[in-house]
């Protein structure tokens, strides 16, 4: 039987954590725009282009080299932007705490797993993001990320409080397995962790534009204000990568799991549901970026659309492949 109490308090803490990101966002906002790179944009440049550039794409560059252009401070004489930084740091760390108490209150109320439906993974993977954010804030100074995973996060409660709700149920028969357990987590965990990879590969490619207009001694453009305030490219390249080949096998295992489960549940280990092909599809994006980074010509810029080339495979099969296409897993879907 379904505890109605604990279904509506879940409810309530999903709501209470989007207000809270919501104020966030708005403390990174001003952060970020109060930031700057301790060293600027040119001298970065004409410093980071004296290393050599096996040291910089490979990774291997020294951490006296790395450190300057990574650093971001606050040029805010009076701290605003820093107080603010912490503000939103802060909240986030809350909200985070609020979204994970309601997907708890979720599961209990109806004493199971509580990623059954749509509706709970959005909320697994939004609180999957946001952790992800945190963990990695813990030992790195991340408050000039925050606004750019956050945003991802509100737009994704926003979706699943909206599009996606489904009151709390019963799972359906299918979804009856410690498989659910094992195959969702480690999907949940990866997507988190790769939607943090594509936003800072989306800002390398900002940082990357910027820097490349000064070695040709063009005007930076639009772009340029936003690079003033992140890392170096390289930088934001380097922990992307660290990112994708930390969760590449996470994410191997998942698919590996989820063959296991379709054989104890249907009979068969690969069947092509539309499902299992797009997740095999984001493997291989995901493995050819692993291998970009390791091959001459296509590191850097094209390693980085790979890798949002993988974030939004993921996206098509979560969104448009649950809803619009029928398969096997169509009892993923909204309802």
């Amino acid at each position: 039987m379904i505890n109605e109490s604990l279904a509506h308090t879940s409810n309530i803490l999903v709501y209470a954590a989007m207000t809270g990101f919501v104020v966030a966002m708005v403390a990174f906002a001003i952060s970020l725009s109060k930031s700057r790179r301790i060293e600027s944009l040119e001298d970065s440049v004409a410093r980071t282009n004296s290393i050599s550039p096996a040291a910089r794409l490979g990774g291997t560059a020294t951490l006296e080299q790395a450190t300057v252009s990574t650093a971001v401070t606050d040029g805010d004489e009076r701290g605003a932007g820093r107080r603010a930084g912490n503000i939103g740091m802060s909240l986030t760390w809350l909200s985070t705490l609020l979204l994970g108490a309601s997907i708890l209150c979720r599961g209990i109320s109806a004493h199971r797993l509580p990623w059954g439906n749509m509706y709970e993974f959005s909320l697994a993977a939004g609180f999957a993001i946001s952790i992800s954010y945190c963990v990695l804030s813990v030992k790195r100074d991340l408050r000039w990320l925050g606004l750019f995973i956050v945003v991802p996060v509100l737009l994704d409660l926003g979706i699943a409080t909206t599009v996606l709700y489904t009151d709390s149920e019963d799972l359906v028969p299918a979804l009856h397995s410690y498989w659910l357990a094992i195959h969702v987590t480690a999907a949940t965990v990866c997507v988190g962790a790769f939607s943090v990879g594509a936003a800072l590969s989306a800002l390398y490619l900002v940082a990357e534009r910027a820097e490349s207009r000064i070695l040709a001694g063009l005007e930076v453009g639009r772009t340029g204000a936003l690079a003033n305030r992140l890392p170096s490219a390289d930088r934001l390249d380097l922990m992307a990568y660290r990112i994708h080949a930390f969760m590449f096998p996470l994410w191997t295992f998942a698919v590996i799991s989820g063959a296991i489960w379709a054989e104890a549940a249907w009979g068969r280990y690969w069947g092509w549901d539309p499902k299992e092909t797009w997740a095999f599809i984001t493997w291989v994006i995901y493995a050819a970026y692993l291998h970009a980074r390791v091959t001459v010509g296509w590191r850097g810029r094209k390693a980085a659309y790979i890798a949002l080339a993988g974030i939004s495979a993921i996206l098509v099969n979560y969104f448009v492949v649950n809803i619009l296409i029928p398969g096997l897993h169509s009892y993923s879907g909204v309802k």
